[in-house]
């Protein structure tokens, strides 16, 4: 059902939403993900998703989606 629905107008809520995804490019996976706290389990959240400087958080999320 999830795989029909996102193909109608409107339901992801951001047209760009699928563009972005982990198969939406070949040879592509989509860039690891974080959350708070800042450090879990001796896991710390780079500096960079830190930054709050968009470009190269950017750039981070295209490096990191090539080498996965």
């Amino acid at each position: 059902v999830d795989s029909i629905a996102r193909l109608i107008p409107g339901v992801l809520g951001n047209e760009q939403s699928p563009l972005i995804e982990s198969h939406s490019k070949e040879g592509y996976l989509e860039y690891p993900q974080y959350t708070k706290p800042e450090i879990f389990n001796g896991w710390k959240v780079p500096e960079i998703l830190l930054s709050g400087n968009h470009g190269e958080i950017e750039k981070w999320r295209k490096k990191k989606s090539k080498s996965i």
